[in-house]
């Protein structure tokens, strides 16, 4: 590993650590470099509307002096217009800093090269692409929600290993049934709170009545998103307990639906409903979604291929019947154990 590419992978190390809270913002780590190859100041981006890992990094650094003779290393391209703080582009010149080394290109169109230019045109001397495929990966929502102007979907469930993910269910039987273990569940609920949203249909609210929070994981709770097409939820169930915010989609508008549930956001899901939901949701800011269930909107995303990964935990576990899981059709990317479960990840190329 050349020293760029040291340096880099830990800009990608402090990036993650803002992976709970930076969400609308991307992922963004900055470490600073002395002349004598020390690391002098280092920071990343924590939180949406506070100072960017550049300004961290730089106020780090106790002898500002030494910032004349530094390289400065960041995993996405500084900024150079004002939105909720001060370009970064501008502080890195007034600093003084002679080079930069880049990961990625913003692909946001107020950067988009602009950052990178404005560097250059003040005499900084600008690498790019150093990681850029890890880079692309840490950043993977970011980069497809700007580019593709929606969401990026991960769909989760668990399944026996006779390929069932729910029991047999007689006489309306309601009620939540465990498939995979708690290891399996505690990481569920670590996913959950890297994702913007999470997003069930309306047969999994009346049957398992889900919270659908991180209650087993120290970190926010995702935004809850119900499809309901007929308006047939009230707000007795538990995913209108106050633990975050509830958004109710449905495609019949009518008075009663409205009263009854005031979380409720009319669209037509008449044609492209999954693409229609992905568009609304990208209007509300939401970068990323996870996907529950149940089978019959997992399919629906399956469908029509608005899905980037898939997570999939088999358990040890066998129930001779019930609801059959999804069957995507091709082998998973990676497959590792999570104790007495199997959890494979599959993506899907846009």
């Amino acid at each position: 590993m050349s020293k760029h590419e040291a340096y880099m992978s830990r800009c990608l190390a402090l990036a993650a650590m803002g992976t709970p809270t930076a969400s609308p913002n991307p992922l963004v780590g900055c470490v600073i470099v002395d002349q004598n190859e020390s690391i002098i100041g280092e920071g990343f981006h924590h939180t949406a509307g506070m100072p960017h890992a550049e300004v961290n990094s730089i106020t780090a650094v106790s002898n500002k002096s030494a910032l004349a003779n530094a390289t400065l290393y960041v995993n996405l391209e500084p900024c150079s217009h004002f939105g909720k703080t001060p370009p970064c582009a501008d502080l890195i010149i007034a600093s003084k800093i002679p080079r930069i080394v880049v990961c990625n290109v913003d692909p946001y169109e107020a950067v988009a090269g602009k950052g990178i230019q404005k560097l250059r045109d003040a005499g900084v001397e600008v690498t790019v692409g150093i990681l850029e495929e890890e880079g692309k990966r840490l950043n993977r929502r970011f980069f497809h929600s700007v580019i593709h102007k929606k969401p990026y979907v991960t769909l989760k469930w668990a399944r026996s290993k006779d390929g069932f993910m729910d029991i047999q269910r007689l006489n309306n039987e309601k009620g939540s049934f465990a498939i995979s273990g708690p290891s399996a569940r505690r990481l569920v609920h670590q996913w959950r709170t890297e994702e913007d949203a999470i997003l069930v249909g309306h047969n999994t609210v009346i049957i398992d009545d889900p919270e659908l929070t991180a209650r087993f994981y120290a970190g926010k709770n995702p935004v809850r998103v119900i499809i309901d097409p007929k308006g047939e939820l009230d707000t007795s169930y538990k995913i209108f307990r106050n633990d975050a915010q509830v958004i109710v989609i449905s495609d019949i508008k009518n008075e009663a639906a409205a009263k009854a549930n005031p979380h409720r956001v009319f669209l037509d899901l008449t044609r492209d409903s999954v693409g229609e939901i992905l568009d609304y949701l990208h209007q509300q800011n939401i970068r990323s979604l996870l996907v529950e269930g149940g089978r019959f909107t997992l399919q629906q995303f399956i469908i029509s291929e608005y899905w980037n990964e898939v997570r999939i935990f088999t358990a040890s576990k066998h129930l001779l019947s019930g609801m059959p899981s999804p069957d995507l059709g091709i082998a998973p990317s990676s497959t590792t154990t999570i104790n007495e479960d199997i959890l494979d990840i599959y993506y899907n190329t846009l």
